[in-house]
């Protein structure tokens, strides 16, 4: 399966209109481009991106149009994130995920649990035991994995629901929690205490 790339477009301060030109460069450009080529090299690696830099001064109206109005202004599949000032890189990362999930759907099994969470050592294990092959993701150690998860569960459970862990797909499929892999897989895992508030939450993130 071919992935649509994710759109990425940065206006610099940059170019010419009319008897204006821009001959000092901007300092917070020059920066915003250097943190999007290093997060597409790091946070970003596999989710394929199509960026585009253009010189805001000879296209000022381009971006106005969708809230884009102070130099860098960087657009995410026309949506400004960012304006004004030099690129947040997580803000980068969690926006880009979110539209790369959408045209993307979920492959293969996949974990998505913490290293503190009992509930994803069970489910990891009885997973083991059956002989099934999955990918786990630590959404505390890796940013990209929190971004994803959370843009593939909120639309299925609705934005108001807090999300806890483990989140688990099966062929693709979403199966819910340890508690519902265990019915899918006829064993028994203890019910999760946490479910109704997030195990997210700083108050339930413990370092290690």
């Amino acid at each position: 399966m071919t992935e649509k790339p994710v759109k990425i477009t940065l206006y610099r301060w940059a170019g010419a209109w009319g008897p204006f030109k821009v001959s000092i460069p901007c300092g917070e450009c020059s920066l915003t481009v250097d943190v999007i080529e290093d997060t597409l090299k790091h946070e970003l690696a596999g989710i394929p991106v199509d960026l585009e830099i253009r010189e805001w001064l000879s296209e000022w109206w381009r971006p106005l149009r969708f809230g884009g109005w102070h130099a860098p202004i960087v657009m995410v599949e026309k949506k400004v994130v960012s304006q004004g000032q030099a690129l947040n890189r997580g803000l980068l990362t969690e926006v880009v995920i979110d539209a790369h999930t959408k045209t993307t759907p979920a492959q293969g099994n996949v974990v998505f649990g913490k290293e503190t969470c009992p509930h994803c050592k069970r489910a990891k294990y009885h997973l083991d035991q059956a002989g099934i092959q999955f990918d786990y993701h630590d959404v505390v150690k890796e940013p990209k994995s929190l971004y994803e998860m959370l843009a593939r569960v909120k639309p299925i459970i609705g934005p108001k629901t807090p999300v806890t862990v483990p989140q688990i797909w099966m062929d693709g499929n979403y199966v819910g929690g340890a508690e519902h892999l265990s019915k899918l897989l006829n064993t028994s895992v203890d019910a999760n205490p946490e479910r109704g508030q997030s195990s997210l939450s700083p108050g339930h993130l413990k370092s290690t």
